[in-house]
This record gives C-alpha cells, structure tokens and sequence, in this order.
C-alpha cells in the first residue's frame, strides 16, 4: 500500500492579520510546518497553532525562514554559515518551548521560501541548517525538496531527511521549483494539481514546466493553506488520495 504524509504551512497570521484557514484545514492534514516569528507570525498565533495542531493528532514542525517579515521571507538573503545554523537553532528552539509546554514533540524542520530554495541548491547552507537542527535535536527531522543538496547536506551530518513534493508548483528540468515570479510557477487547476501528485506518488516522476518528464521520491505532499480555493483543494485532495489507496499518514 503506498503512504504519504500531507503536510501545510500554517501559523502565518501576525497580529491582527490573519492568513490562511488553520483551524479549518488542519483536520485534512497529518503534519503542520507552524512559522516561527521570523517570516511570520507572532508567540501568541504559534502557541494557538502548535494547541489546534495538538487537538488534531497533527505532527508539528518548524518552518524557519530568514528574518524579513515584510517580504513573508521570500527574498532572498546573503548569509554566514553561522548565521544559517543559528537562524536555524533560534526559531527551532522557539517552537520547540512551545511543543514542551503542549506536552508533545517537535519532529521536524522545513525552511521556508527563499530560504528553503536557496538551500535546496547550495550545500553549504543546507550544511548550516542540518548543523543547526543536530544542534538542538539530532531525532528532529528535515524535511525539504526531493533530491535536493539538503538530502546530501542531512546524510553528511548524520539527521533523517524526508523528499517533499509540492501540489500546486511547477518543476524545472533539475527538479528545482519554478520561481513564483514566472508564469506558470503555481498550478491553478485543481485536477492537473492532484493528477501530477498521484503519479509522483505511485510512479516516482512528473513533467517539468517544459515537458520533461524527472524522478522524484515523495515521502510528503505540500499543500497550501492560504490561497482562494486552499480548504477545497486540500479536500479534494485529502479525498483522492484515500480513493486511490494511499494512505495519508505523518513520517
């Protein structure tokens, strides 16, 4: 039987701002990447988030960006190798007080935006991160991209890494997510969305934005929480899944 993991950022509010359906969504997911103060949101809108994720046997991990609340951490930054790692401890710890303070684990990390895509292609700050998470937890997980320089990064220090694969974003050609400032790097239609997922899932490939058709391993699906249609989608695809035999369960 195939197993996945779903898993969606969540904890983005900040404030008075509200982003995203969390409480609505979170009884469709098995894990929650809740932000930690630093892309966004605030210690009130994480401990409610790390308790509702709780209430729903939903797995908690950390999304850790860079620091740049106006930019929801999707520009990217220049950092040292010990700021990377510290970045990482820092917000990692964050969110760890408040799974203690819940009575439940932290299991993994998943950088956010910029963050997580710079590191995706450069080992050295995949090497920071990993070194920060080992740091705190060597039993924590990382998550990131499938068949990313974060794979190799997390073998080389010796933690557990999990191939995630995105629902609603376009591939390039190296297996790199396309850009969201190019046409096409976010998928709209629903069915197209779910179809790639089901055959990354059970065939281990899906095409890129050019038609070329890569290997991929899926440990765990993403699935945004913030879009118009974000509770539908996730739905749907929650519903899919169980149709077509793969079981939705957290690594």
């Amino acid at each position: 039987m195939y197993q996945i993991d779903l898993n969606c950022d969540l904890g983005e509010s900040f404030g008075r701002y509200t982003l995203g359906m969390d409480e609505d969504i979170l009884p469709y997911i098995s894990s929650a990447n809740i932000a930690c103060g630093y892309h966004a949101s605030d210690p009130v809108i994480i401990e409610k988030t790390v308790q509702n994720a709780k209430a729903n046997n939903v797995h908690i991990g950390a999304h850790t960006g860079f620091p740049d609340l106006l930019g929801f951490g999707r520009r990217n930054m220049s950092l040292s190798f010990e700021e990377a790692r510290t970045y990482t401890m820092y917000q990692m710890g964050a969110l760890k007080g408040f799974c203690l303070a819940a009575g439940i684990p932290l299991y993994h990390v998943k950088p956010h935006g910029a963050f997580y895509n710079m590191a995706a292609q450069d080992y050295k700050l995949s090497c920071a991160i990993c070194e920060g998470i080992a740091s705190i937890d060597s039993n924590v997980i990382l998550l990131g991209l499938s068949n990313s320089q974060m794979e190799k990064a997390a073998k080389m220090v010796g933690i557990t890494f999990k191939q995630e694969i995105f629902a609603d974003r376009a591939y390039e050609d190296d297996g790199s997510l396309v850009p969201r400032s190019r046409p096409g790097a976010v998928i709209e239609e629903e069915e197209v969305a779910i179809s790639r997922v089901i055959d990354m899932i059970k065939k281990g490939k899906v095409k890129s934005i050019h038609g070329r058709e890569i290997e991929i391993k899926a440990d765990s699906v993403c699935v945004h929480g913030d879009g118009e249609k974000a509770l539908e989608f996730v739905k749907m695809i929650h519903r899919t899944l169980k149709e077509e035999g793969i079981g939705i369960k957290a690594f």
